[in-house]
């Protein structure tokens, strides 16, 4: 089969390159998926340059996210499996940069009904990320206002369309223009550039003219993928929610806790991926909630449109893009597109 394979760490995406690998064979205990669409990671450029925390060992395939067809199911289950052959899943396992790959049925989820390939290869991570952030750790509710910082990324544009599903006002902040019109396009009510530096005075504005009460001093909940807490605990109302998603800006940021003291607020960590090892049952829960929103309309895929990445061969190009911050929403590389494919073992 066809694989980015890492012999060696590399500088940097564009030193990827394609390669022949031994194709896997139908398992004892893991379902055979082909791949058809894949997603990519700000961890991937990581972990292909060996700083990721978790490193395999040399070689393996690099990429998490994917979506696909099951081509077969686990050969010694004593149970009947979740999914047949030729249904359409999506999930996440170490090698997803490939044509075809062994994974476990828990990591395994149904591609919604109507959904593509392409936006489903992108659900995997940053769905979850952003629902259990913003109903599960934050409690968001009908009246709140949230204020989502990188809005227009992967994990921002879901976290916009879930405040909004469960009735929040939307602030939004992006560092292009294109950006905030894309997160005005996923529902966001206001777009402010943070690259202002007079960005929290923007939000405190927009609260004292459209908020009431406690309300008028800042925004109740803010999502913030990037290291932006600091900033972010000048324009927030009592008791306010202040969620810790990740450093995206490539700094652990120092807070000043008297802030945190005088205004009442919480400060909230989610790591998500922990979920599946400390807190099982709330994986489910928070599936099914995101499922429903699917469902309803209310929930929708955010791959990137501007580009197209078609083939292993764009991989590189794909983490290339990601990497630079020129991009919005998830980044998918269509490994063999979205028509029925045929076997490429």
């Amino acid at each position: 089969m066809k694989a980015i394979q890492i012999s060696e760490y590399v500088k940097g995406p564009l030193d990827l390159k394609v390669s022949d690998v031994p194709a896997p064979t139908p398992s004892p205990d893991k379902y055979l998926i082909e791949i058809h669409s894949a997603g990519t990671n700000f961890f991937d450029i990581l972990q292909i340059q060996g700083k990721y925390q978790n490193q395999p060992p040399l070689p393996w395939v690099g990429g998490m996210e994917f979506a696909g067809t099951v081509l077969a199911t686990p050969t010694a289950s004593k149970t009947p499996s979740k999914y047949r052959v030729g249904d359409r899943v999506f999930g996440a396992n170490q090698g997803a940069y490939a044509t075809h790959v062994l994974v476990n049925e828990q990591t395994l989820l149904p591609v919604p009904s109507g959904w593509s390939f392409e936006d489903a290869a992108g659900l995997f991570v940053t769905a979850p990320t952003s629902y259990g952030g913003l109903v599960q750790r934050a409690g968001v509710k009908a009246g709140d206002w949230v204020l989502v910082h990188a809005a227009a990324g992967g994990v921002g544009l879901a976290a916009v369309q879930v405040a909004k599903a469960k009735g929040a006002t939307v602030i939004a902040t992006a560092g292009t223009q294109r950006k905030r019109e894309i997160a005005r396009e996923f529902g966001a009510d206001y777009v402010i550039d943070y690259r202002e530096k007079s960005w929290p005075e923007e939000v405190k504005k927009l609260c004292a003219a459209h908020r009431t009460g406690n309300g008028k001093a800042g925004v109740d909940i803010v999502y913030d993928p990037v290291g932006m807490i600091d900033a972010s605990l000048k324009c927030v109302a009592w008791n306010a929610r202040l969620l810790v998603i990740g450093f995206a800006a490539g700094s652990i940021e120092k807070v000043a806790l008297n802030r945190v003291l005088l205004k009442n607020v919480s400060l909230v960590g989610l790591h998500w991926g922990q979920y599946a090892r400390f807190e099982t049952e709330t994986v489910g829960a928070v599936w099914q909630g995101i499922f429903d929103l699917v469902a309803q309309g209310k929930f929708k895929g955010t791959a990137f449109k501007d580009e197209s990445f078609s083939g292993l061969e764009s991989v590189p190009r794909a983490l290339h893009a990601l990497g630079s911050r020129e991009t919005w929403g998830k980044v998918v590389v269509n490994v063999v597109g979205d028509e029925k494919a045929k076997s490429r073992l």
